[in-house]
Order: C-alpha cells, then sequence, then structure tokens
C-alpha cells in the first residue's frame, strides 16, 4: 500500500499538471509546459507541414498552368529555349555550330530542370548563343582620320606611325587585316599599350585587352573541358562575347613574360591563335566547335624579344618603340600628361614623367586647400620643394675622361644608358720575363660580355705589336677591367670596341677624344661587327651631352631612319675596322 502511495506522488510529480497548476498558484501567469512529452504530437505536425506545403505546390503549379494557358507565361524550358532562339535569330550560325546547338536544346528539353546536368547543358547554350557568329563592325581604313587619331593619342613615335598607317594602307588595298600580327616592343611606359588602343579607335574596332605575363595554365588559352566543375572558355572567346563581334583588336600584353607550368606550355597554345593559316577554325576545349578567329587583328607588346619563343616570335612583325629625347618629354607633358592629371585620367604615356607631374599638382592642391596659396608657378629655384632632391646630381661619371676610361653606350629594357669602362694597372711589372701580364674582370658582367672583355684583351695586345712594338706594356702588366655600378647586371655583344679603346688608352697613358661615346662589337682580327638598339644609344649620348659618336658602318642604314631631333648637333662616324676607331680617338 505504502509502494503504491510513493507511486502515484511520483507519477503526479512527473505529471506536467504538477507544474501548471504551481504555476498558476504561485505566479498567476500562463506556464507552458516544458517536459510535455512531444512525441506523441510530431506526426501530427510533420504531417500538417507536409499538407501545408503539398497544397503551396498546387497552388503554384496550377497558376502556372492558368498563366501558361491564357498566354501570360511559359514553361521554363520553353521559356529559356525562345531566349536561346531568339539570340540567334540575327546572326550568321555555321552550320555545324547549328547542328550543336539543336542538339544541345533537344538534350535540355529532356532533362529535370533541377538536374546537375541541366545547369551544365544551359550554361554550354549560354556561352553557344552568346558568341557574335557572322556579326563584325565596320571597319574604317581612312588613312588621313587614322594619322589624325594617332597624332591626337601621341606625340613624336613617328617611325611607329609611318609603320602603322603603311600597315592600313596595304588592308585597304587588300581590303582585309588578316594574316598579320603586329608586336610593339620597347621599354616600359613609352605607350606600347595605348597606342594598340588608338589603332582600335582609328580601325573603329572594338578593343580587348589581356595579359599572359606569368600565364601558366593552357586552360588561359584554350579552355577547360566541361568535364569540369566551373569550366568556362579561354581569354579569346570570352573577348568574342564581351566585343559582340568577330572582328575586335585583341591586344595580348607582355608576350615576352608567358610562363609555363605543369598545366601546360600557354606559348604553344597562342601559335593556333596568332597563325593565319591555322585560327579560321580554332577550336576551344569548352566549347568544342570551330569559331573563326581570322577577322581578329591580334597586337601584342613586350619589353624584349630574347624571351619570346622562337615560333611564336616568326608569326609576328616586331615594330621597335624606343624611348624619349629631354625635348620630346617636355612637349608630352605639355600636351598630354599636363592636362590629364589635371582630370586625374589613367592613361600612361610617359609614366615615371607623369608620376613627378602628379606629384607636383598634389603638393599644389595641398596648398591650395590650405589658403597657403592661391597658384604657383613651378621653377628651377622650387622645384625641389615640389619633387624632391633630385636622384642623380650629375648625368656622366665622368665630365672629362683620363687615361684609361672610355664611355660606351649600352641597350637595356628601359632604353639606351651610357656605359664607361674602367681600365687600371693593380701591380707592378715583374722583372721576371716567365710570369706573362693578367687581365681580371669586374662588374657583375654576364658570359657574352665576358667573352668580349677576352676578345678585346688579345686584340688590343695584337694591335699594340703591330703599330707601337716598343711598347710592352700590355705584355706585362696586371690590369684590371672594371664597369661601374657593379651591382646592375650587364651583358652583351656591344662593348669590344669601348673595352679595345680603354685598354690601348692606358697602354699609351693618353686619354681618348673628350665628349666621345662609342659602341660595336669587335672580331680577333679587328672588324667592327654591326649591333643593335641605335635609337635608344643615340638618345641615351645625346642626353649626357655626347657630340661625337662611334658606329659601326653597318648600322648606318639604322641612324639613317631616325629622325632630325636626335641626329642633331651629333657628329658620327661609321667604321669598320678598329684601326679607323684608333684614328678618331686618338688623332
Amino acid at each position: 500500500m505504502a509502494t503504491s502511495k510513493w507511486y502515484l506522488w511520483l507519477h503526479w510529480f512527473r505529471d506536467a499538471s504538477f507544474w501548471i497548476e504551481i504555476k498558476h498558484r504561485f505566479f498567476d501567469v500562463a506556464f507552458t509546459p516544458v517536459f510535455t512529452d512531444v512525441s506523441m504530437h510530431r506526426p501530427a505536425l510533420v504531417e500538417e507541414k507536409v499538407k501545408t506545403m503539398h497544397r503551396k505546390y498546387m497552388l503554384q503549379e496550377q497558376l502556372k498552368a492558368i498563366k501558361k494557358e491564357l498566354g501570360i507565361e511559359k514553361d521554363d524550358k520553353d521559356a529559356i529555349e525562345e531566349k536561346f532562339r531568339e539570340r540567334l535569330k540575327d546572326l550568321t550560325v555555321p552550320t555545324v555550330v547549328k547542328e550543336v546547338i539543336d542538339e544541345e536544346l533537344n538534350k535540355l528539353s529532356l532533362l529535370d530542370n533541377h538536374s546537375s546536368e541541366f545547369s551544365v547543358t544551359r550554361n554550354y547554350l549560354d556561352w553557344l548563343t552568346n558568341i557574335p557568329w557572322g556579326k563584325t563592325s565596320e571597319e574604317n581604313m581612312d588613312l588621313e582620320r587614322a594619322s589624325k587619331v594617332l597624332e591626337e593619342d601621341h606625340y613624336g613615335m613617328e617611325d611607329v606611325k609611318k609603320r602603322i598607317l603603311e600597315f592600313i594602307a596595304v588592308s585597304n588595298l587588300r581590303g582585309s587585316t588578316q594574316g598579320k600580327i603586329l608586336c610593339f616592343h620597347g621599354p616600359p611606359g613609352v605607350g606600347k599599350t595605348s597606342i594598340a588602343k588608338s589603332i582600335a579607335r582609328a580601325l573603329n574596332r572594338n578593343y580587348y585587352r589581356f595579359s599572359v605575363g606569368g600565364m601558366t595554365d593552357v586552360a588561359e588559352i584554350k579552355g577547360h573541358r566541361r568535364t569540369y566543375i566551373g569550366a568556362m572558355p579561354g581569354k579569346i572567346i570570352q573577348c568574342l562575347k564581351k566585343t559582340k563581334t568577330e572582328n575586335p583588336l585583341i591586344l595580348i600584353d607582355e608576350v615576352d613574360k608567358i610562363g609555363r607550368g605543369y598545366q601546360g606550355d600557354p606559348s604553344s597554345a597562342l601559335l593556333e591563335v596568332l597563325d593565319p593559316e591555322q585560327n579560321n577554325n580554332f577550336l576551344d576545349h569548352y566549347l568544342d566547335v570551330p569559331v573563326d578567329l581570322s577577322k581578329v587583328l591580334f597586337i601584342c607588346t613586350a619589353n624584349v624579344t630574347d624571351t619570346i619563343p622562337e615560333p611564336l616570335r616568326d608569326r609576328m612583325e616586331m615594330i621597335e618603340v624606343s624611348g624619349y629625347v629631354a625635348e620630346e618629354k617636355i612637349a608630352i607633358a605639355e600636351q598630354y600628361l599636363i592636362p590629364q592629371a589635371r582630370e586625374s585620367t589613367e592613361r600612361v604615356a610617359v609614366r615615371n614623367l607623369q608620376k613627378q607631374i602628379e606629384k607636383i599638382l598634389r603638393k599644389t592642391a595641398f596648398k591650395i586647400v590650405k589658403n597657403e596659396i592661391s597658384s604657383v608657378e613651378v621653377n628651377d629655384e622650387n622645384l625641389q620643394d615640389f619633387v624632391g632632391k633630385p636622384l642623380f646630381t650629375q648625368d656622366r661619371l665622368y665630365e672629362t675622361t683620363p687615361p684609361g676610361v672610355v664611355m660606351g653606350l649600352a641597350w637595356t629594357a628601359m632604353g639606351g644608358s651610357t656605359l664607361f669602362i674602367e681600365t687600371t694597372q693593380y701591380k707592378p711589372f715583374s722583372e721576371d720575363k716567365k710570369y706573362e701580364g693578367s687581365m681580371q674582370v669586374t662588374g657583375h658582367l654576364g658570359d657574352v660580355m665576358k667573352e668580349s672583355a677576352n676578345i678585346a684583351y688579345s686584340f688590343a695586345k695584337s694591335f699594340m705589336l703591330s703599330e707601337f712594338p716598343e711598347n710592352d706594356f700590355l705584355q706585362k702588366a696586371h690590369l684590371h677591367l672594371h664597369v661601374p655600378e657593379g651591382a646592375v647586371p650587364k651583358d652583351g655583344p656591344s662593348a669590344g670596341c669601348t673595352m679595345v679603346s680603354a685598354l690601348l688608352s692606358l697602354a699609351l697613358n693618353k686619354p681618348i677624344r673628350q665628349h666621345t661615346a662609342m659602341t660595336g662589337e669587335i672580331s680577333l682580327t679587328g672588324k667592327v661587327l654591326p649591333v643593335g638598339g641605335i635609337k635608344e644609344k643615340s638618345i641615351a649620348a645625346k642626353r649626357v651631352g655626347v657630340n661625337c659618336l662611334i658606329m659601326p658602318a653597318e648600322n648606318k642604314k639604322d641612324y639613317a631612319d631616325l629622325p632630325k631631333y636626335i641626329t642633331e648637333g651629333l657628329d658620327v662616324h661609321f667604321v669598320e675596322h678598329y684601326k679607323d676607331v684608333f684614328k678618331i680617338i686618338f688623332s
């Protein structure tokens, strides 16, 4: 009996009604039981929820059916198919592509809307129908208009402009620009990218730019296979979709910096794109249908040509874009950079000069806003207040070259520069005839330049034996040849004449003709061999006040192409053998 009482008390204590009674008596508020066993009510709740959802779904389907019957709305698949066919209405789609589109549309109609295959097929059709099949912009081949556009956008660059106008003239006669790939190469910031944009404007073509610098994945060019998640076409197909024409101008930037990775070699993929014999049937991995790229005008840019793969370089016509002399920079600043900096535009012509102009305008604006000044005139006296102290206090390492020092000219990716060759004797003569003279070379030189130094040393000793047999300085002396700025890597076959001149100057203890610079490689027999970068080297020489230049005879044609404002004031000598150089510098 006691046990049953305890059981009843315990059962009442566990019952939720006990707590409800306590809540009512002591707190006089409604109380929701916490310990109610809801397992009994779960089936009812789930059933109610399912009924609500089912009823909502049925109502939505009925609404769709009513709208479809009234012509207000169409089925999802029908609407998608109609959208795709609407895009193709005004396009001239090739038969092969049309068959693929029809096949994919039939496939789409059989798939469930919520399946992954439906999404893949819809995306594929979206790309296929967004390609501007047979749609082109009307090209303008007017030479006068093209010349006007180029003059508006760029100062100087006469040789480049002339070459572009010749290209347009030939295309005008042929009726097409097909078959030519232009590549502008030169130092950074001289206007390679912007001149391509000007060409697009002159020809009335849509413009698209992408950079291949550091690109290591072939899929960036040729697209991904559709089997991969997130697959999409390559840059070329993306360009056609964005420009909405089959004949845009595509600028491929930084082709000299294209990479190579485990995903493939993008430079090899570019061969198909840039080859006029192949690109009329370009096959993207994602689209998997032939696309005609023959109407596209491709222009490439590069800083140097050595790192462009040879098969790729063979498909392009190389056009050199050089740096500017001081007169050109002043004109560019007045006509382009200062107005653009005032308007805060982003176009770059002479990048470093533009940065300095923007620095002046920023500091002027700051002082005007602080009511310190109302206007300012920048001159030689206050220029340092705006742009800071000059980076270099002198343009030349030597204003007057002593014996053993000669100024050479070098070409770099940043343009032309002067290059001094220094020689000195660092150890006294040895009386012992067993020991001959020696030469060590420093200055962070590359293998090619080290070989030039060895050839120059051998030829200089040979020249002294034949011309000055009584002078045995080079035979016995321990020499040191140095090229200043040792932290800067230097290489290239154009310093041979300069090295020989420096060694002979030291041996004769006689300085060469002042304000003279030279360029040219030398053979072991003394022949002066041609070099490149004549324009950049001439600009560099004029920039530092050189008035006498010595160049290889075979470079005379390159020098003749230079504009008058560069050659003006320069006394240039073209030589075939080092004997001619010797007569000029020691006369």
